[in-house]
């Protein structure tokens, strides 16, 4: 879980292009083209809302869900709380993998 949350805090950092602490629309966009590194983390976070950041058609909706301030950006604490939901997402679904495992 440390790992994931050191990819997450990059990432953020990859995407906050002028380092203002937020992440704009364009940042998003930009990232989200351009970034492998970006792109294989959000793929993989287990947050649909940030998934949905590599669609364009699912974007506004999903920034629209993570932007809780409604400030058009996403700021380091709606980052960390998505993060945390997909991790909480993640580490339920390793348990019931490992359930399942030792049913079998």
């Amino acid at each position: 879980t440390g790992e994931f949350l050191s990819a997450a805090a990059k990432c953020f950092r990859l995407m906050d292009k002028d380092q203002s602490g937020t992440i704009s629309i364009d940042e998003i966009v930009k990232s989200v083209k351009s970034d492998e590194e970006v792109i294989k983390f959000l793929r993989n976070c287990g947050e649909e809302n940030l998934q949905f950041l590599l669609h364009p058609p699912r974007l506004a909706k999903a920034l629209e869900v993570l932007d809780t301030d409604k400030s058009g950006e996403l700021d380091a604490k709606e980052w960390d709380e998505a993060i945390n939901r997909g991790l909480a997402k993640r580490l339920e679904q390793l348990a019931v993998e490992r359930e399942r495992r030792e049913r079998a």
